[in-house]
C-alpha cells in the first residue's frame, strides 16, 4: 500500500498503535525480592539482574532509568498470564537509584516504589546500595517483645524488696506474689513483680509452641527502675534479674531517702560476684535460646543514662566499691567527667555538681555528652560490641530514640555509622534495629540503621484504619476508620523510604511498653488509666478487630512482634498500664491458638516472609491486598465494616491467572476463626466475595487449578 505523504502515512501509524489492547496498569510490578532482582542483596562491583512485570503482550518497551541513562530490557520469560523483562546491570560502589518507563502504543507510564505514575518522583526511585545485607534471620521473622519484670518470676531470691532502695520520691515496692495481676501504679517504676530471666527461660517451651523465633528484651542492665530505661551500669545484667549470691546489707527505713544507706541494695549491684553470676547466668540464656533456633535481642538506650549510673554516681552508690572509680557527680577529677555537659565546670561545684545536661530536662536522666567526649564514645562503641561477642552472643540491638543520641545530626549519623561498623565487626550476622518516628529515609541508607520499630509504616495507619484511635488512646476521630486512601497513601509513601532488605526486618507492632494496648484501643476510650482507671481499658473491647489486626499483622511485610500479652487478650492504657503481668492461668486461650495458627502459616510459607506485596482494588473500610512470589500467592482480605460487604476484586495484579482458583485458608468470624476451606474460582481475573461484617479471609492459589 502507498500513502501519498508522510502526513498520511503518521495518520495511519498512530491509528494501528491506539487499537492496541488497553494498558494492563495491575499488572506492572516490581520490587527488590528474589523474583525482580539477583542477587537480592549485591555486593560492590557485582553484577545485578533486574526485572519487570507486564500483561502479556501489553507492552511494547520497557526502559529501566538511572541517573540521566535508560537502559532498554528485553523480554526474558513469559507464561500464561505474563511477561517478564529484564536487564542486566554493572554495579560500583555507590548507591544505584532507578526507576521504569513502560511504552504501549502512544501511552507511556512510570513504576517506582509508591506505584504507577505519570511523573518522575525522585524520592519513591527503587535503591541498591552495593554491600548492603540484613540478616537473613530477621527477614520476616516472629518476634516477641518482653518486659521482664512483668513477665514471670521464676527467681524469688532476686526480687527487688520492700525498701531496698529509695527512688524518685520514694521507696521501692514488691508487689506479693498473689496480686501479680493487679495493675501497676499510675507511676509504678519503683514498684516490681519480680519477673526475671530465670522466668523467661522456664517459659521458653511456651514461646517456641507459640511460634516465636526472635526474643526482644526491654532493658535488662543493672538500673533502679522497672522499666530500666534508666541504665545503671551497661557492662551488667541487673542481678535482680540474674543471679544474687552475696546478699548482705540493710534496708532503708520507712521515710528515709539516704541511698548512701541502702547497703543491702549496694552490695546486691555492686558485688562482682553478682554481677559476674548475672553475666554468665544471661549468656547461658543466650546458648539455650539459640539451642532452640531462636534469637535474642538486647535494647540499648544510649542517648541518656540514669542518674545511679556510676559514671555520674549521683546517689553515691559505688563511692568506695571495688572496681568503680569516683563519678562525675562526686569528683571533678573523675575519668567520667566528661561523659556529661556540666553548665557549671568551677572546682567549687564538687562535690555534687547538680548542673549536669538532663534528658529533656529530667535529673534522673542524664544526657550523655557525645559530642564533648571521645572516651564516652569509644566505650559506647565498646559496649556494642561486647554484648554481641562471646560469651554473650547477643544478636542484635533495638536503639532507644536513636535519632536523638546526641546534640547534632550530623554527630548522631557519624556516630550510628561507626556503631554499625563496630557491631558488626564483633558480629556480621547482628541486626541494628533502631526506634524511630516519621520518614526513616535518611536512617536507612545502607550505612547505618538495618531497619526500624515501624511506627510510620505499620502501627500508627493501621491503628487509625481499624480503630479510629490514636497510638496512645488520647484521641478518637471515628470519621477516619476504615478511610483506604489515607490508609493506602501513608504505607505506600513510608514502605517506599525502606529498602526491601530493611522492610522485610521492619518491626510490625500493634503494641508495646510507650503506646496503650491495641485490644483497648478498639474499646474507642479516650484517656489514661490516672483518668479513666484500669477496669476501664478492658470494658467494651472488640476481639473482632483484634482478629483482623493480627491477620493483617501476620500477613504483612516485616517482622511481625508480639508485645508480651497481646496474645492472651491483656488490656491497658498507654504507659504505666500498658505494662501490666503476663496473665498466666488467665490467658484467653482461643486468642493464643489464633496467634499460633497465624504464626505458622507465616512460617510455612515463604510468600509472607520475603515475598512480594501489592494493593488490591481496596475502598473504604475494606482492604484487599496479595502477598506472592512465583511459587506461591495469597490474597487478604479485611472487612472492617459492620455490615457484610461484597467485592469484584481484580486479583491478576497477585500473580493469579485470569481463570484461577483460590482456597479459602483461614477465616475469622464474630466469634472466632475457622481453618474450613472453601474454594473460589476468579473469571476473567475477577475474584467475587462476600464477607460478613468485621472479618478478614486469606485465600491461598490453587496451583495448576485453572
Amino acid at each position: 500500500m502507498k500513502y501519498q505523504s508522510i502526513y498520511e502515512l503518521n495518520k495511519v501509524q498512530q491509528y494501528i498503535m491506539q487499537m492496541r489492547p488497553i494498558l494492563r496498569r495491575k499488572a506492572l510490578f516490581s520490587d527488590g525480592t528474589a523474583d525482580y532482582r539477583s542477587p537480592v542483596e549485591p555486593k560492590e562491583n557485582e553484577k545485578v539482574t533486574i526485572r519487570f512485570r507486564t500483561f502479556k503482550n501489553n507492552v511494547d518497551v520497557v526502559w529501566l532509568c538511572s541517573e540521566g541513562k535508560k537502559y532498554m530490557m528485553t523480554k526474558a520469560q513469559s507464561t500464561e498470564t505474563f511477561d517478564y523483562y529484564a536487564v542486566e546491570i554493572q554495579l560500583g560502589t555507590e548507591p544505584f537509584c532507578y526507576y521504569f518507563e513502560v511504552v504501549s502504543g502512544v501511552l507511556l507510564c512510570r513504576y517506582d516504589r509508591y506505584g504507577v505514575t505519570e511523573d518522575v518522583r525522585e524520592q519513591y526511585f527503587f535503591r541498591i546500595v552495593p554491600g548492603f545485607s540484613t540478616p537473613e534471620w530477621a527477614k520476616g521473622a516472629v518476634m516477641y517483645q518482653i518486659m521482664v519484670d512483668r513477665f514471670y518470676n521464676g527467681d524469688m531470691s532476686n526480687d527487688v524488696l520492700d525498701r531496698e532502695y529509695f527512688y524518685i520520691k520514694t521507696l521501692s515496692a514488691r508487689v506479693p506474689a498473689d496480686q501479680w495481676e493487679k495493675a501497676p501504679e499510675s507511676f509504678g517504676v519503683r514498684e516490681f513483680y519480680g519477673g526475671d530471666i530465670e522466668g523467661v527461660w522456664k517459659k521458653l517451651d511456651y514461646l517456641a509452641k507459640l511460634g516465636v523465633e526472635v526474643i526482644y528484651f526491654n532493658p535488662i542492665f543493672v538500673s533502679p527502675s522497672s522499666h530500666k530505661y534508666d541504665i545503671q551500669d551497661y557492662d551488667h545484667i541487673d542481678p535482680h534479674f540474674g543471679k544474687i549470691i552475696d546478699d548482705e546489707g540493710e534496708l532503708l527505713t520507712e521515710g528515709d531517702s539516704d541511698n548512701r544507706k541502702a547497703t543491702r541494695f549496694q552490695s546486691r549491684v555492686t558485688s562482682q560476684r553478682n554481677l559476674e553470676a548475672s553475666n554468665a547466668f544471661f549468656a547461658d540464656f543466650v546458648k539455650e535460646v539459640h539451642k532452640r533456633g531462636m534469637k535474642v535481642i538486647l535494647d540499648g538506650v544510649f542517648n541518656h543514662c540514669g542518674s545511679f549510673n556510676c559514671w555520674l554516681d549521683r546517689e553515691e552508690i559505688y563511692k568506695g566499691q571495688e572496681g568503680f572509680a569516683d563519678g562525675a557527680y562526686i569528683s571533678k577529677d573523675s575519668p567520667y567527667n566528661s561523659y556529661f555537659s556540666f553548665r557549671d565546670e568551677e572546682e567549687q561545684y564538687w562535690p555534687h555538681n547538680k548542673s549536669y545536661e538532663g534528658w529533656w530536662g529530667f535529673d534522673t536522666l542524664p544526657k550523655l555528652n557525645y559530642e564533648g567526649s571521645k572516651e564516652l564514645y569509644d566505650d559506647v562503641l565498646r559496649i556494642g560490641k561486647k554484648w554481641v561477642s562471646e560469651p554473650y552472643c547477643a544478636d542484635g540491638w533495638r536503639l532507644d530514640v536513636a535519632e536523638d543520641l546526641g546534640h547534632s545530626r550530623e554527630m548522631n549519623h557519624r556516630f550510628w555509622r561507626d556503631f554499625r561498623n563496630a557491631v558488626k565487626e564483633a558480629n556480621p550476622n547482628a541486626v541494628i534495629l533502631a526506634e524511630h518516628y516519621g520518614d526513616p529515609k535518611e536512617w536507612l541508607l545502607g550505612d547505618q540503621w538495618d531497619t526500624i520499630m515501624n511506627y510510620a509504616a505499620f502501627m500508627e495507619p493501621l491503628t487509625w484504619f481499624l480503630t479510629g484511635m490514636e497510638k496512645h488512646s488520647d484521641e478518637y476521630h471515628p470519621e477516619r476508620t476504615g478511610k483506604i486512601g489515607d490508609f493506602e497513601g501513608a504505607m505506600r509513601h513510608f514502605m517506599a523510604s525502606f529498602m526491601t532488605s530493611s522492610l522485610q526486618c521492619a518491626m510490625n507492632q500493634l503494641s508495646n511498653h510507650d503506646h496503650s494496648r491495641f485490644l483497648t484501643r478498639t474499646n474507642h476510650k479516650v484517656g489514661r488509666v490516672e483518668s479513666l482507671g484500669a477496669m476501664a481499658a478492658q470494658e467494651g473491647v472488640d476481639l473482632r478487630v483484634m482478629r483482623e489486626a493480627v491477620v493483617i499483622q501476620m500477613t504483612w511485610p516485616g517482622a511481625p512482634t508480639l508485645y508480651y500479652g497481646d496474645e492472651a487478650g491483656l488490656c491497658g492504657f498507654t504507659d504505666p498500664d500498658n505494662r501490666r503481668a503476663y496473665p498466666w492461668g488467665h490467658e484467653n486461650q482461643d486468642l493464643i491458638d489464633f496467634h499460633r495458627e497465624l504464626i505458622q502459616m507465616r512460617k510455612r510459607n515463604a510468600a509472607f516472609r520475603t515475598g512480594s506485596f501489592q494493593f488490591l482494588d481496596s475502598e473504604d473500610q475494606l482492604l484487599c491486598f496479595a502477598r506472592f512470589n512465583r511459587k506461591q500467592q495469597f490474597v487478604i482480605i479485611v472487612n472492617n465494616d459492620d455490615n457484610e460487604r461484597s467485592k469484584e476484586l481484580y486479583v491478576v495484579g497477585a500473580g493469579i491467572p485470569a481463570n484461577g482458583r483460590l482456597r479459602q485458608v483461614l477465616v475469622t468470624t464474630s466469634q472466632g476463626y475457622s481453618l474450613m476451606p472453601k474454594d473460589y474460582r476468579a473469571e476473567h481475573g475477577k475474584l467475587k466475595i462476600t464477607m460478613k461484617g468485621k472479618t478478614a479471609v486469606i485465600l491461598e492459589r490453587i496451583q495448576g487449578g485453572e
